[in-house]
């Protein structure tokens, strides 16, 4: 093979700048919307777990939520890479929300 038929063959790849710029913009999606996962989760499950009356439970989680959304989107830009700053997220608000359901029935109590 030529070395010009080996250049036509490797696949076209954006320019850097398109890369990085729809890197941003993951990132900034994964810094609102998966933050806004992640606190949800959170709030969800202390919700749940801490040994206050309800109403105070709730107040306490919907508060302490905040910092979690915060964290979130600094990991969001922290991260190595793309999949990272959405993925580990994405998993963690999907693990807190199926605890959360597992532990409704203790949420309930007074």
């Amino acid at each position: 093979m030529t070395p010009q038929a080996a250049i036509q063959a490797t696949p076209k790849r954006p320019p850097a700048r398109w890369r990085h710029a729809g890197e941003v913009i993951l990132r900034t999606l994964a810094a609102v919307f998966g933050g806004y996962l992640l606190a949800h989760a959170f709030s969800a499950l202390s919700a749940s777990v801490l040994p206050f009356a309800r109403p105070d439970r709730v107040v306490a989680g919907a508060l302490l939520a905040f910092p979690v959304w915060c964290a979130a989107a600094v990991y969001a830009f922290g991260a190595r890479d793309w999949r990272r700053a959405v993925g580990i997220p994405l998993v963690l608000a999907l693990a807190m929300l199926g605890l959360a359901a597992l532990l409704a029935e203790q949420a309930v109590r007074p």
